[in-house]
């Protein structure tokens, strides 16, 4: 999922005021200390920055990888769409458009997105959440990509997003991991989205975006509504929908994917 959110707007919203960004590179234990620092400013507990840094380095392999990607789609829209919408996960999402027939109706009440968009996103982002959603701890991947001085900025702001998620109880430290940018949960969100689009939609109190299902569709829900997708309107290529996805993911030949999938899966 790529959604990059601005870091530099996400760090005032935390702070209530200009924030002066931590220095990158150097001393990666001096860099931790200056980001408590500000995070703290921001409001984030010292009891919360103590344990989420405590013995924290930095992760080559998060490093390695970031740095092997281009965030670019190679292949032509056929040749993608035949290795992420097969027979199987198309048949899996319909019988979960069954299951889950009575929370996705209360999901296009309130949020006025149609079902077969959100059940495409979950298929695409973690095949219905059965797939790999991560087994990386998100305040140290964060921490990484921020020291790293290409996108520090970016990822300065997700990290702080990450400590509010932990602050706020949706998920304890152990349970915050994710994916090599720090996404998390069953629709990929990263920290900022979570922070700000997250839904408590089964009530108990914190957005879960891992383990319960009707946080991870109607926050998916709330984020492409926000963003100004309109429920029976269009959503293929030049409609208005299809630009809404973008806040999903910039790419055309995912969106169009996520629209192909969504047809696929309402007999269209």
């Amino acid at each position: 999922m790529l959604r990059y959110a601005s870091a530099a707007a996400f760090i005032l919203s935390l702070a209530g005021g200009p924030a002066e960004a931590a220095r990158c590179g150097g001393d990666f234990n001096s860099f931790v200390a200056s980001m408590t620092s500000e995070a703290q400013a921001a409001g984030v507990s010292a009891s919360t920055t103590s344990a989420a840094f405590s013995g924290i380095t930095e992760d080559g392999a998060v490093l390695a990888f970031d740095r092997r990607q281009r965030y670019t789609f190679n292949k032509s829209f056929e040749q993608y769409v035949s290795t992420r919408v097969g027979p199987g996960r198309i048949n899996g999402g319909r019988a979960l458009l069954q299951r889950h027939a009575a929370l996705l109706s209360r999901i296009e009440q309130q949020f006025g997105v149609p079902r077969q968009i959100l059940v495409a996103i979950w298929g695409l982002e973690s095949d219905f959440g059965k797939g790999d959603i991560g087994k990386l701890p998100v305040i140290r991947t964060l921490a990484t990509l921020a020291h790293d001085c290409r996108r520090t900025e970016l990822f300065q702001g997700e990290l702080l997003a990450a400590l509010k998620i932990v602050q706020r109880g949706d998920l304890p430290l152990r349970d915050l991991i994710g994916a090599y940018a720090g996404e998390i949960g069953q629709t990929q969100f990263l920290p900022s989205s979570y922070v700000n689009y997250g839904v408590d939609f089964d009530g108990d109190g914190r957005v879960d975006l891992r383990h319960s299902v009707p946080d991870v569709l109607a926050s998916t829900a709330n984020l492409l509504h926000t963003n100004g997708f309109k429920m029976g309107a269009p959503y293929g290529e030049g409609t208005a929908n299809f630009e809404a996805m973008r806040e999903w993911n910039r790419a055309l030949i995912y969106r169009k994917t996520i629209g192909y999938f969504a047809d696929r899966l309402v007999g269209q």
